[in-house]
């Protein structure tokens, strides 16, 4: 049974900076796209961030570039967040999610999604 369990979201101040990590168990991930959706109360789930370990591609939104870094470990099925200059825009749940193929924008294209981890910035 595959897992995806994300951990790192909380409360803080415009400007801070905050790690999301994403910890996948239960296959192996070493040619799997993991992705960071995010989704803010009433609107719809917005793709952040995405790295293929297949490829080494790493692709991010257009809302979050140049504030937003995604890593990882692949030995480990660790995949990380970093958020620096928080905007209380970016305040939603972040969701952890992986598939077999490409980066896409495009959630229906992920097999797998975490519980999610609610980040809120305030101002």
């Amino acid at each position: 049974q595959v897992q995806l369990v994300e951990s790192g979201g909380g409360l803080v101040q415009a400007g801070a900076s905050l790690r999301l990590s994403c910890a996948a168990s239960g296959r192996a991930f070493s040619t799997y796209t993991m992705v960071w959706f995010r989704q803010a109360p009433g609107q719809d789930r917005e793709f952040v961030a995405g790295i293929s370990w297949g490829s080494g591609s790493i692709y991010y939104g257009d809302s979050v570039k140049g504030r937003f870094t995604i890593s990882g470990d692949n030995a480990k099925n660790l995949v990380y967040l970093q958020m620096d200059s928080l905007k209380p825009e970016d305040t939603a749940v972040y969701y952890c999610a992986a598939q077999r193929g490409e980066i896409t924008t495009r959630e229906r294209t992920y097999d797998y999604w975490g519980q999610g981890t609610q980040v809120t910035v305030s101002s």
